[in-house]
């Protein structure tokens, strides 16, 4: 979908670790496990005390096959130990601290040595190269620079692969396309529901990406998309759209990240290693089957994380790719455990919701979900926003769409909704993760 045409290049950045062996990197994963278990059960309290009371010690995990043995960590512990109480070096030692986007209670931050960063930068200098990013190309970075890790992560992987850097940060829209103009910028870098707001307003003011622009590709991330919203992307700023995957407390964004090849995000296996367990039970699940995606990283001294749990649904191979990487890819994240909604017994994720909105004509791919308690009973509300086309439309083929949607909806989640078209522009942009739940029944 991107500009170049005929046989696409896959880019490796470093084919050493990208391409190696399934067994070299067991042997490299269990040995940098070995090593990470024992630094924090020597300088983190928590661990320490979890691993005793399971009756584990660091001796007993000497393979990756071992870590079932090893308690699990929860987005509730960094709050219970903010800010400092997870980390595992001295304090002098920590050049950075990001954290989440969160917007209420104690925000979740991890701190970073002088070294995770530059293993941080060196993820992401893969993410930008397996969209096809090298030192001739300009790379724009329109994530939210701060706490957020959106932004440096960007940045620092440019730096590393020595393209030249845009740091625009996100919002002001005209001056992102005008700079995107002028200065030639061929990799954009931002949420997905952003890049489907940029696509759209270029095409409002007029201008043919295929021809008044030089972008060929873009890394988007920070929240669930779907593989229509891809495709709107592709047709909106005729680019390559490479979904990246992360989170502040084991890097940022770069834990895993596509190529070109466009099916599933490979893993940084060498930094982290990725398992996927019953959500309900804590059982680690086999390669292919869906379930709770969990991290632990093995090169991270300043705030390492133990089996930290994503709440992130998804499933994952160990198949060799087309593009020659030999590391495991994650698929798709299709929901997450604490973002799916219970509507009368029925279970509803945004994605689901999402991958309906997109494929109708007339309505954009902004919304938000609305769950609420009516006489005892749940209800959910979907709003969306109408284009600027349809917003002049007559009543009548407003109707229409609304009983498209509302039969659509119903047709893949199981249940009736109401649908209410809002004017466009309506729904609120963020800077970092997209939200696209409220749920008033907890209010």
């Amino acid at each position: 979908m991107g500009k170049n045409t005929g046989k696409v290049e896959h880019r490796i950045f470093n084919p050493a670790m990208e391409c190696i062996s399934r067994d070299e990197l067991y042997a490299l994963q269990s040995e940098r496990l070995r090593q990470v278990v024992r630094h924090e059960y020597d300088n983190v309290r928590l661990y320490r005390e979890r691993m005793d009371a399971k009756g584990v010690k660091p001796e007993d995990i000497r393979t990756v096959e071992d870590l079932k043995y090893l308690p699990f960590t929860e987005k509730s512990d960094l709050r219970d130990e903010f800010p400092y109480g997870l980390l595992a070096v001295p304090q002098e030692e920590i050049v950075r601290i990001h954290g989440s986007s969160g917007t209420t209670g104690k925000p979740i931050v991890s701190g970073y040595t002088r070294g995770d960063v530059d293993v941080w930068s060196e993820m992401m200098a893969r993410t930008l190269t397996a969209a096809g990013c090298s030192r001739e190309d300009i790379v724009q970075v329109a994530y939210g620079f701060g706490l957020f890790t959106g932004g440096f992560g960007a940045y620092q992987g440019a730096n590393r692969i020595g393209a030249m850097v845009l740091p625009m940060s996100s919002g002001n829209t005209q001056r992102q396309i005008m700079m995107m103009q002028e200065m030639g910028s061929t990799i954009l870098c931002c949420t997905p529901s952003y890049a489907v707001y940029l696509g759209e307003t270029i095409r409002e003011m007029g201008l043919d990406p295929a021809k008044d622009l030089k972008l060929k590709a873009g890394c988007f991330g920070a929240e669930p998309w779907s593989e229509a919203m891809r495709k709107r992307i592709e047709e909106l700023l005729c680019i390559d759209a490479c979904d990246i995957y992360g989170l502040t407390e084991i890097c940022g964004p770069g834990v895993s990240y596509e190529c070109l090849v466009k099916e599933g995000m490979h893993i940084n296996e060498d930094h982290v290693i990725a398992e996927i367990i019953n959500p309900a039970t804590g059982e680690p699940l086999p390669y292919g089957q869906e379930g709770e995606l969990v991290f632990t990283t093995i090169t991270k001294r300043g705030m390492p994380m133990l089996r930290y749990r994503t709440h992130d649904l998804c499933s994952l191979t160990d198949k060799k790719c087309e593009c020659g990487r030999t590391l495991a890819r994650m698929g798709r994240i299709t929901g997450r455990t604490d973002d799916m909604l219970i509507i009368r017994g029925v279970n509803v994720f945004p994605s689901q919701i999402e991958s309906v909105l997109v494929g109708i004509h007339g309505v954009a791919p902004h919304y938000m979900l609305y769950a609420d308690r009516v006489n005892s009973a749940d209800t959910l509300e979907i709003q969306v926003e109408m284009t600027e086309e349809m917003f002049s439309d007559t009543v009548s083929e407003i109707e229409a769409v609304q009983r498209k949607i509302f039969e659509s909806v119903k047709s893949v989640v199981g249940i009736a909704t109401k649908v209410k078209l809002v004017a466009p522009k309506s729904i609120p942009r963020f800077e970092g993760k997209a939200k696209h739940v409220v749920d008033r029944r907890k209010l």
